[in-house]
């Protein structure tokens, strides 16, 4: 079902509120250069201050314009397992095809508290669920064990993004679970060397810039080229580093202003661009022939 190349869209802000014609503009970009799927307000999509109306209205509008286009993951994660289950059923109702449901972090649950907690989730909705696990932002890990028992016990947990930065852990995983249980790159940067070992794709941030050069590069990994995936890495390499030149998601918004996409906002407290970052990335965007 997650075989391919799913964007973790950024969230277009103007005065601070929702840019709805700059954001339906990116998936229509995104839909015409042959992304597999979308994700709307994953932690790329600044989540974390968006208020529930705002969040409940990404999703409906992501739905709406996608019109069964390409398949759309709301990210409907939390570290209340109530919100949770709270943004999965609506997410549900407003039409998504699956959620993605990042680690409950600040609060450190052990790792019987995830089970119960994405069990928890599981019970509560009939959507594909995707896992998300990244200890950098979280503080936590969703272990190969605790995966397994989730796979195991919830028909409805059916893969996880992996964004731990090991392909040992990859290899891990893929060893540790059933087959039809898929393994998406949380990373730009290591989703070739992720495909290597059994991963099927990525939840890109690159995708919002280059969809179809970050589609290009996976399908071939895909289809077993690994010489024609290698080339495209190379040659997106330094884009995959400098937008996490600052915390995510500033540089892939200031970089789409530069492209003329939408505006560079973020809502505190993240803060623009610092003007030696901006400056370089401006100039990877000329390298990569994006400017």
């Amino acid at each position: 079902m997650f075989e391919g190349t799913f964007t973790a869209l950024v969230t277009p802000f103007r005065d601070d509120r929702l840019d709805e014609q700059a954001f339906s503009q990116l998936i229509e970009d995104q839909i015409q250069k042959g992304i597999t799927g979308i994700v709307p307000v994953g932690t790329t999509g600044e989540s974390p201050t968006l208020d529930h109306s705002e969040h409940r209205r990404v999703i409906e509008l992501a739905v709406k314009t996608a019109n069964g286009r390409c398949k759309v993951i709301a990210g409907t994660g939390s570290n209340s397992t109530t919100e949770a289950v709270d943004l999965t059923q609506e997410a549900e109702r407003l039409g998504a095809d699956a959620a993605l449901l990042v680690a409950p972090y600040y609060n450190r649950p052990t790792q019987e508290g995830l089970f119960l907690h994405y069990s928890k989730i599981a019970e509560a909705t009939k959507l594909p669920l995707m896992l998300y696990s990244i200890p950098g932002r979280c503080g936590i890990e969703i272990s190969v064990e605790t995966t397994q028992r989730l796979a195991s016990s919830c028909p409805n947990i059916v893969a996880i993004k992996e964004a731990g930065g090991s392909v040992e852990r990859v290899s891990q995983l893929r060893s540790a679970l059933p087959a039809s249980f898929e393994i998406l790159s949380g990373d730009d940067s290591l989703t070739v060397p992720f495909m290597s070992v059994g991963a099927v794709g990525v939840v890109s941030v690159a995708s919002n810039l280059v969809p179809d050069r970050v589609s290009q590069m996976v399908h071939a990994a895909l289809k077993g080229d690994f010489v024609t995936a290698r080339k495209m890495h190379f040659e997106l390499y330094p884009l995959f580093k400098d937008l996490f030149i600052e915390s995510n998601p500033a540089p892939s918004k200031a970089a789409l202003a530069m492209m003329g996409r939408m505006l560079p906002d973020v809502r505190l407290p993240l803060s623009p661009l610092s003007s030696a970052s901006s400056a370089k990335l401006k100039a990877t965007l000329n390298l990569c022939g994006l400017l």
